[in-house]
C-alpha cells in the first residue's frame, strides 16, 4: 500500500517537470530507492514501470527542447550552399555530415557543397538527441535490443514529427524566398538520404545488431514526405509569382500600326530569369524540377491568353498581334531549348499550342480550314474554342474601324464582309452548344 501511494506521488510530481536534467536526477532516485527496496525483499516492479513512463516524459521534453535547437539553427542559416576555402573546413563539413563526392573531393579549392550549412548542423543535433535519450536507459537493466529499438522509436519521433515540423513551419515564412525554397528543399533530400547513417550511428552507440529483424528501422524516405509536398507546390507558387511580378510590366500598345522586329522587353528578361531559375534547380529531384518547368510554361501561356481575352481591351490592330505573336515565339524558343532535361518530347511545347493556333488562325485568317476541321479527331486549329475565337476577331474588327478610310477600298469592304461572316458562323457554333 506505502508503495502504491509512493509511486503515485512521484508519477503527480514528476508529471510537472520540464528539465531534462532534473528528470534525469528523478530517474537516478527512483533507481536508488528502487535498490534499496529490492535489497529488503520488496516488489519494486510499480517502480519500474514508473520508469518507463518517465522515460517516455523525458523523451518529450527533449523534443519540445529540439523544436528550439532546429527552429535557431534555421534562423541563424544563410540558405546558400556551403562553400570552404581550404582542407580544414571541407574536413570539418564531412565530420559532421557523413557526406561522399569523389567529384568534389578532387576538386580545387574552394569547393562548394550541394546543400547550406542547416545539414550537418542537424544531422550533428539530432545524434546528440541520441545520446540525450541513451542517458535514460543506463542502468534500467534493459537488454541492447529493448534500448536500441527505445532510440530508434524516439529518432523517427523526432524526425517524423519535430524536425518535419519546423521544416513545415519553415517553408510557409512569407520572408522566404523561391531560391531559399530550393535550397531547403535540396537540404531535405540530402538528410533524408542521411538516415542510413543514422541507423549505423544508432547501432554502434547501442551496441546491437542491425540485422535483426526486432529492430525498428528509421523511415528514410518518408521522414519529410508530407512536407516536401508543400515545398514542391511553395515552390511553384513562388516561381508564378515571380513570373507575374515580370508580366505586369507588360505594357502593350494594342493599337500600334506595326511591330518593333524583336520580342518585347519584360518578355526577354523573363526568359532570362527562367533559364538562370532552372539552374538553379539542378541538385532537385528531377521530377519536381520538371513538374515546376511545366507548372511555369502553363502559367504564362494562360497569362499571355488571358491579355488577348481581357475583357477591358477592346481593340486589337493586326501590328498589336505581329508583336505580340514574337513574345509568343521566344516563349516557344525557351520550351524548346529544354531547360530541364528530361521532360517529355513535345509536352513544354503543348503549353503553347492554344496560344499558337489561335494567332496563327487570326493572322492568316484560315476560317476556311478552321471550319472544315471544327469538332474532328485531327485538325490544325482543333485547340481553338469558338469563344476565343470571337472575342480575339471582335478586337480586331473594332481596331479596323478606327480607320475611318478603310471603307472607301473596296477591299477592306469585302474584309469586313468576310469577318462578319465569320462571326455569325461562330456565334452559330457556340449557340449550338459545341464550344
Amino acid at each position: 500500500m506505502a508503495l502504491t501511494k509512493i509511486t503515485a506521488s512521484l508519477r503527480n510530481h514528476s508529471s510537472y517537470c520540464t528539465d531534462a536534467n532534473l528528470m534525469l536526477k528523478v530517474k537516478n532516485m527512483i533507481m536508488l530507492f528502487s535498490h534499496t527496496l529490492r535489497g529488503y525483499g520488496y516488489q519494486v516492479s510499480r517502480l519500474f514501470d514508473l520508469l518507463l513512463e518517465i522515460r517516455d516524459q523525458y523523451n518529450e521534453i527533449l523534443m519540445k527542447m529540439w523544436v528550439q535547437v532546429f527552429s535557431e539553427i534555421f534562423e541563424q542559416d544563410n540558405y546558400h550552399p556551403i562553400l570552404v576555402e581550404k582542407a580544414a573546413d571541407y574536413n570539418t563539413i564531412v565530420k559532421l555530415f557523413p557526406y561522399k563526392d569523389e567529384t568534389l573531393e578532387h576538386m580545387q579549392y574552394p569547393k562548394r557543397f550541394p546543400f547550406s550549412m542547416f545539414v550537418p548542423q542537424v544531422y550533428s543535433q539530432v545524434q546528440e538527441y541520441i545520446r540525450a535519450c541513451l542517458k535514460f536507459s543506463d542502468d534500467l537493466n534493459l537488454s541492447q535490443t529493448e534500448v536500441d529499438d527505445m532510440i530508434r522509436k524516439s529518432t523517427n519521433l523526432l524526425l517524423m514529427r519535430t524536425l518535419a515540423g519546423c521544416l513545415s513551419a519553415l517553408i510557409k515564412k512569407p520572408s522566404l524566398g523561391l531560391l531559399q525554397l530550393i535550397q531547403i528543399t535540396i537540404n531535405m533530400n540530402y538528410l533524408e538520404d542521411a538516415s542510413i547513417y543514422l541507423e549505423d550511428f544508432i547501432t554502434g552507440i547501442t551496441g546491437s545488431s542491425r540485422s535483426g529483424s526486432h529492430v525498428a528501422r528509421l523511415q528514410g524516405k518518408t521522414i519529410f514526405k508530407d512536407v516536401r509536398e508543400e515545398a514542391d507546390k511553395q515552390i511553384c507558387l513562388q516561381l508564378n509569382m515571380k513570373i507575374d511580378e515580370f508580366l505586369e510590366l507588360a505594357n502593350y500598345d494594342w493599337l500600334m500600326t506595326s511591330a518593333d522586329g524583336q520580342a518585347s522587353s519584360y518578355l526577354v528578361d523573363l526568359m532570362t530569369f527562367l533559364r538562370s531559375t532552372f539552374q538553379a534547380f539542378t541538385n532537385l529531384p528531377l521530377k519536381l524540377a520538371q513538374e515546376a518547368c511545366i507548372n511555369a510554361c502553363e502559367h504564362i501561356a494562360e497569362s499571355l491568353m488571358s491579355f488577348l481575352m481581357d475583357e477591358n481591351i477592346r481593340q486589337i490592330s493586326n501590328g498589336a498581334l505581329e508583336q505580340f505573336n514574337l513574345d509568343v515565339i521566344q516563349c516557344e524558343h525557351f520550351a524548346n531549348a529544354e531547360p530541364v532535361i528530361g521532360c517529355e518530347e513535345g509536352r513544354l511545347q503543348a503549353c503553347f499550342a492554344d496560344l499558337r493556333q489561335l494567332l496563327d488562325l487570326a493572322m492568316t485568317c484560315d476560317w476556311s480550314t478552321y471550319f472544315h476541321d471544327y469538332n474532328q479527331e485531327v485538325g490544325k486549329y482543333l485547340r481553338v474554342s469558338p469563344h476565343a475565337a470571337i472575342t480575339l476577331l471582335e478586337k480586331m474588327r473594332d481596331a479596323d474601324k478606327r480607320n475611318v478610310f478603310a471603307v472607301l477600298k473596296k477591299s477592306e469592304r469585302e474584309k469586313k464582309k468576310l469577318v462578319d461572316t465569320v462571326l455569325k458562323q461562330l456565334r452559330q457554333l457556340t449557340t449550338n452548344g459545341t464550344a
